[in-house]
């Protein structure tokens, strides 16, 4: 058996303790060896579930550590490409919380860094690790629902009383777009293969963060609508419209947590076939993908190319966006 790939975490945020840190446990192929926090309080629930994880007092100390193939790095938006290069300077593999960037264009040092490294650098965009989205991209592309011909999404949840919340505060890169529009736009990128041609959006801003964010799209062979907000009723879907049928996707997003991932195909005759996936859990699935590329050279499915045409969609939604 190929050794397992040593994993350390950056930073003890909320979403590592209760998603990634367990999935990297949990994974084949990896281990979960090392977390770094200032505070000893906040590395007490990863202690809980991996009792000899190895605690570093600050960041640097975990790269320094030889034994450490890998991080993960679930810092504020706005850190996330400094210490992605930090990390692949010290010869560590990276899985980056999305987004991995700012701006579109902070990813061509992260890709030559990769390049010139030889190491593995990916966004955590993991819901191109679920089967459910494997489906949809294969539907299309057999042409189960014909001429595609558009698209919409949505997402949305409300944070408005976490008022210390980092997707609250503009100086951390908060806001809807860069948290959760990531999703309903890359997902649509992902299924169908295509980028967009031109967009357009309006904006509802609220002390310097995006609160809700509508966005249309001309692709070459479809239109698109979408929007996301972090001041609405919790919401999700996804929804692929041919000419010969559609598909809907239930909780494209946070399947287990929001609800059961489900894949309807509606067909001619009000025919609806519906495919469940109870017990898939993504995160798992993306470390052990990430495990594969880095000891056996499997292609990973998410490069930083395609995440670079996600954040570059974003900024053109930004830099061209009406205000509500």
């Amino acid at each position: 058996m190929e050794k397992p790939v040593q994993w350390g975490v950056l930073g003890a945020a909320k979403f590592a303790r209760q998603y990634m840190a367990p999935a990297i446990h949990a994974a084949n192929g990896a281990r979960l060896s090392g977390l770094a926090t200032s505070d000893p309080a906040k590395a007490a629930p990863f202690l809980e579930f991996c009792p000899d994880l190895n605690v570093y007092d600050d960041y640097d100390a975990l790269l320094a550590d030889p034994n450490i193939d890998a991080v993960y790095i679930p810092l504020p938006n706005h850190l996330h490409v400094e210490w992605s290069l930090k990390a692949l300077d010290a010869g560590k593999q990276v899985l980056c919380e999305k987004p991995m960037t700012m701006r579109a264009h902070e990813f061509d040092a992260l890709i030559k860094k990769r390049d010139d490294t030889g190491l593995l650098a990916a966004e955590a965009y993991m819901i191109v690790h679920h089967p459910q989205w494997q489906m949809v991209r294969k539907l299309i592309a057999d042409g189960a629902i014909g001429k595609l011909a558009h698209v919409t999404g949505a997402f949305s949840f409300d944070n408005r009383t976490d008022t210390t919340n980092i997707r609250n505060r503009a100086e951390t890169g908060g806001g809807g777009l860069r948290d959760i529009g990531v999703y309903v736009i890359g997902s649509a990128r992902y299924a169908t293969g295509q980028e967009p041609v031109t967009v357009q959006s309006a904006i509802r801003w609220e002390n310097g963060i995006d609160s809700f964010t509508e966005i249309r799209a001309q692709f070459p062979g479809f239109t698109y609508s979408s929007y996301v907000s972090i001041r609405m009723h919790p919401h999700q879907e996804m929804v692929f419209h041919g000419e010969g049928g559609v598909i809907r996707l239930t909780a494209p997003f946070n399947a287990r947590v929001f609800g059961e991932a489900r894949v309807e195909l509606h067909r001619p005759g009000l025919e609806v076939q519906v495919t469940r996936f109870p017990g898939e859990d993504h995160y798992k699935l993306q470390v052990e993908a990430f495990c594969r590329s880095v000891r056996g050279g499997a292609e990973y499915p998410c490069p930083l190319e395609f995440s670079r045409g996600t954040q570059d969609m974003i900024d053109q939604i930004f830099d061209g966006a009406v205000s509500l």
